[in-house]
């Protein structure tokens, strides 16, 4: 388990559901607090790895676009 834990700490594995659980036990906090650290932590590893890409291959939906789909 200290191996887990290693590994999480660098970034080379993922919390999960079970980890989620097992460290919210030990920490006396909830699963949620640790899936919704790993789902930010995952954001931003994609977002600083894709946002220029994505900000290049989609445009906002802007409401007079809307309008003219819907018509």
């Amino acid at each position: 388990y200290p191996r887990k834990i290693n590994e999480i700490v660098h970034g080379k594995r993922s919390i999960t559901a079970d980890t989620a659980l097992r460290l919210s036990r030990y920490f006396g906090t909830s699963a949620e607090l640790w899936m919704n650290l790993q789902a930010l932590y995952d954001l931003e590893k994609t977002r600083d790895e894709i946002e220029e890409q994505v900000a290049k291959e989609i445009s906002p939906l802007v409401q007079e676009n809307l309008n003219a789909a819907l018509v």
